[in-house]
């Protein structure tokens, strides 16, 4: 195997990249094997299937695919071999569906179909062995010695948007979201990467294209939540349990928790949310279910020793699982993208076997001997609707000089040293500045007390990583309120990464020329020095460094 997609990546040899049999999130080299055969499989759908949509033949069930395809390859969602051999399967069927509609389309407009080669011509091998020498063909650095590795960390750069991209379209198309502008992109992308293209340049520019299309699908997963669930209103969310029978959802998908909460209701069981989930108690029609009573635990990466102290059966929706220990695997389930071998995996909405676990385990115990555990809150639903309806008391106070500085603190937590550093610039922030924050990297300093600006909180937790339109959204309103350019906003960004969904949304923010982000704890290691030096010079892009010195260069032009 070789994977370099996350910032979990080996970094100790003189190429970054998992290259054992196993790789530090977990991933064993077969499922890695049939991760990039899929992804193979996925290019050559898309040749296809743009064809036939630049003919006027759509196919958009083969697109809804790619999209789900696509997301079960990113990092920690799913570790389950025989899946991969499944949906490989069903990748050569829609490729060849797509195929035929191309054809027909082709003779009906008078003209002779071409038969396209690569991946739209790549047939599976039969039994596990060929498969593997097929994986070696077509994984992630293939063509380094022909291209030279600038390249092949361009066409990485665009294969791991592409994950990011297709994880938030699906998660709009689940509810009811979905466009044939951001099919035709994705197509057109994979097709694009199906013909091994080696011009940097043009790949630079057609990385900032991908940013471009995130965007569009952003902003369709941010109407999607806001209009199944009403826009975030803010809410104080309990941290701590509540006497009862439990269910625990992780993940990113709201979709599943409220098909979970619809369950439940009149069941006696109380639902509890974990890591991505917490923003769901932001949402007028979810935090409506009286028995969604709090958020259990922190981010992703706590899960093991979480999970385990948790007295209920645990639902894993989208991604972020790693590997369930023994004290909880029997009562894990997983759903949507995710899975794990040996880990029951839930289809169709069907939550029985979830309430019927929760029915069968002690849940949190009632003594009412002991001494009430103090209540402990986290006070979430900041998005952009609520921001904006307080914009005037907002610009009114950085007039006044009340708010000197906004600091966008977010993005992906997770297990590798350097993360500290996210607490330590957010708490270290001056009494008059404000933090806004999303993603699961808010767990680094949620629970610090940061205080108020004249009714103005200074932590403003946007949401989820799928909440970055809202931020973009409220940095556009403040720059039009101020008639400026967002980079001439007292705001920095400074962002954490893990996988792919923060590809995409990077090369979002570089597409809307934001510059001077700040980037860590690591860079990616895909992008070589060449490319990094080039990001630098085009973006100002930077990587973190001390918290206190990066403050102060971040404050020094407001204080000139």
């Amino acid at each position: 195997m070789f994977c370099y997609q996350c910032e979990q990546t080996d970094r100790t040899g003189t190429v970054p990249g998992c290259a054992g049999a196993i790789g530090n999130c977990g991933k064993d080299a077969a499922t890695s094997d049939l991760q990039d055969l899929l992804m193979h499989a996925a290019k050559g759908v898309a040749q296809y299937a743009a064809e036939a949509r630049s003919l006027g033949q759509p196919d958009d069930e083969a697109a809804r695919f790619l999209l789900f395809s696509v997301f079960t390859t990113l990092t920690n969602v799913n570790f389950n071999p025989s899946r991969f051999g499944a949906l490989i399967q069903q990748a050569v069927a829609h490729r060849d569906r797509a195929r035929a509609r191309y054809e027909a389309a082709a003779r009906a407009a008078g003209a002779e179909p071409r038969e396209l080669a690569g991946p739209a011509a790549w047939q599976p091998a039969d039994d596990p062995d060929a498969l593997a020498r097929q994986a070696a063909e077509v994984r992630v650095d293939a063509g380094l010695a022909l291209v030279g590795p600038d390249v092949v960390g361009l066409r990485s750069l665009h294969l791991y948007a592409l994950k990011g991209i297709c994880a938030y379209a699906h998660h709009a198309h689940v509810l009811g979201k979905e466009s044939a502008e951001v099919f035709a992109g994705v197509e057109s992308a994979l097709a694009h990467l199906a013909g091994e293209p080696a011009d940097a340049a043009d790949l630079v520019e057609r990385a900032v294209g991908l940013g471009r299309l995130n965007l569009a699908v952003i902003e369709l997963l941010d109407a999607a939540n806001t209009g199944a669930y009403g826009a975030q209103q803010p809410t104080a969310v309990r941290t701590t349990p509540v006497a009862g029978k439990a269910i625990l959802v992780s993940g990113h998908d709201l979709h599943d928790l409220e098909q979970l909460l619809e369950q439940t209701v009149g069941q006696g069981v109380n639902v509890y949310t974990h890591g991505e989930m917490l923003p769901a108690h932001a949402y007028p029609l979810l935090k409506a279910y009286p028995h969604l009573v709090g958020n259990y635990g922190g981010a992703w990466q706590d899960q093991q020793r979480e999970f385990a102290a948790f007295p209920g059966p645990i639902l894993m929706t989208s991604n972020c699982i790693v590997e369930p220990h023994v004290s909880y695997r029997r009562r894990i389930f997983t759903t949507g993208p995710v899975g794990w071998p040996g880990v029951r995996h839930l289809a169709e909405g069907d939550f029985g076997p979830v309430v019927q676990a929760a029915r069968a385990l002690p849940g949190f115990p009632a003594d009412p001997d002991a001494e009430p555990e103090p209540e402990r809150l986290l006070t979430v639903g900041f998005g952009a609707d609520a921001v904006l309806a307080v914009a005037d008391r907002v610009t009114a106070a950085v007039r006044s000089g009340a708010i000197r500085h906004f600091f966008l603190v977010g993005g992906c937590d997770g297990p590798t040293p350097g993360r500290d550093y996210y607490t330590e610039f957010a708490v270290g922030a001056p009494e008059d500045t404000v933090v806004l924050t999303l993603g699961c990297a808010k767990y680094r300093f949620n629970g610090h007390e940061f205080g108020e600006i004249g009714g103005i909180p200074r932590l403003l937790d946007l949401g989820q990583c799928n909440d970055t339109h809202s931020a973009i959204r409220i940095a556009a309103a403040l720059a039009e309120a101020f008639e400026c350019e967002v980079n001439d906003l007292p705001l920095t960004l400074v962002l954490s990464w893990t996988e792919q969904k923060a590809v995409a949304v990077l090369l979002a923010l570089l597409a809307l020329g934001i510059r001077t982000i700040h980037l860590g704890p690591t860079l990616p290691g895909f992008l070589t020095p060449n490319l990094v030096d080039a990001l630098v010079q085009r973006f100002d892009l930077r990587l973190i460094g001390d918290p206190a010195a990066d403050l102060a260069a971040a404050l020094e032009p407001a204080a000139q």
